[in-house]
């Protein structure tokens, strides 16, 4: 048990610095941070499952406070962490440790994200991880063990006011659909993006009648982008482009989402749905790295930058020189400096207009 409480310090302890007000105000009316979705936004849940899909060893977590390998799939924090930070929040802790949380632990917020997986539940069968759709199950535990906690009404209010953020589908179209074709041979991408929005369209509601009002969903960032990909999709020997289809699949499954979540918080009572934006602001370091303090924008940090990725990433692995001029820092996952770029547009997007609104 003593183990579990250093790593749960060392998880608050974990608390971003970075922005906690906007236009000179706080961010004070979300009690809590409760996260969904894959390794973008996975703050840890993947050590305490059977699967090779781990960040928790170096150089994973080497910028992060105390040069702690948490789990996160970056050199650094995640924008959830920035994002936490920014609302005044502890760090969003994973479900796994409620059983060892206070109550003042367990009403600042829970990451049920698990890396590696996707809406489709095939997505996490080929990795062993937790499907998007069976972390309401690991919520539902959460919201149990709060209203022993806390009574009934008390989570009611937690949840209900809580900042709800998802993040997910990357994963379903690389495995799924562009490197193995498995639903290939059942979808054109057309019809593929429709069958995954379906699973957006029940997860949400799934949420909504669990008592969550306030939510954030990310789109696909230009997935022909990532280097993993690009490597994937090589056809000359110093080819170094990003792959133009796919990125335009992003960008179509993007402006159906965006549709969706119209229809969707017309559809329920008191929702407050919003379209976070990644792929943009992704492709404006792209387009102008030196702008941006970037050097690299094609190849990872860790190895040659072109395959390394979670169990192919590790402490013999060797590193670039310097990871804040990465866009990426392994194969697949953004450095900490991108992280920090992209929470700095969400802010604008989003933020910004909650705060407003409230």
């Amino acid at each position: 048990m003593l183990h579990l409480r250093v790593l749960i310090l060392l998880l608050l302890l974990g608390r971003s610095v970075g922005w906690r007000k906007t236009d000179g105000k706080n961010f004070t009316n979300f009690p809590a941070i409760l996260v969904f979705g894959d390794s973008t936004v996975d703050t840890g849940n993947n050590n305490y499952i059977a699967t090779a899909i781990k960040g928790n060893h170096y150089p994973y977590g080497k910028d992060f406070p105390g040069h702690v390998s948490t789990g996160r799939f970056s050199n650094g924090k995640l924008s959830v962490d920035f994002i936490a930070s920014m609302l005044g929040v502890k760090q969003t802790i994973p479900p796994f440790l409620q059983p060892y949380l206070s109550a003042n632990e367990l009403r600042t917020g829970v990451c049920f994200a698990s890396a590696g997986t996707g809406y489709d539940d095939l997505t996490a069968a080929i990795t062993g991880v937790v499907p998007v759709g069976n972390q309401v199950d690991l919520f539902e535990g959460y919201r149990k063990r709060l209203k022993k906690i806390v009574g009934d009404e008390e989570a009611k209010r937690i949840i209900g006011g809580s900042l709800v953020i998802i993040s997910a589908g990357t994963n379903d179209f690389i495995f799924n659909y562009y490197d193995a074709p498995t639903r290939r041979l059942e979808f054109d991408i057309d019809g593929y993006q429709d069958f995954i929005l379906e699973r957006v369209h029940n997860f949400v509601k799934e949420l909504y009648y669990l008592g969550c009002r306030t939510l954030v969903l990310a789109g696909l960032p230009p997935i022909g982008c990532l280097p993993i990909q690009i490597t994937a999709n090589i056809k000359g020997r110093f080819h170094s482009k990003c792959v133009e289809e796919q990125n335009a699949d992003a960008r179509a499954y993007n402006r159906k989402l965006v549709a969706l979540l119209t229809q969707i918080q017309m559809s329920l009572k008191g929702s407050r749905l919003f379209y976070a934006d990644i792929y943009n602001p992704i492709m404006d370091i792209i387009r102008c790295p030196k702008q941006h303090g970037f050097r690299e924008t094609m190849k990872g940090c860790c190895g040659t930058g072109l395959l390394e990725a979670g169990p192919l990433c590790t402490p013999l692995t060797p590193l670039c020189h310097n990871s804040s001029e990465y866009m990426f820092f392994d194969s697949i996952h953004p450095s900490e400096k991108t992280y920090r770029y992209v929470t700095e547009c969400l802010k604008k997007q989003i933020l910004d207009k909650l705060y407003k609104s409230t």
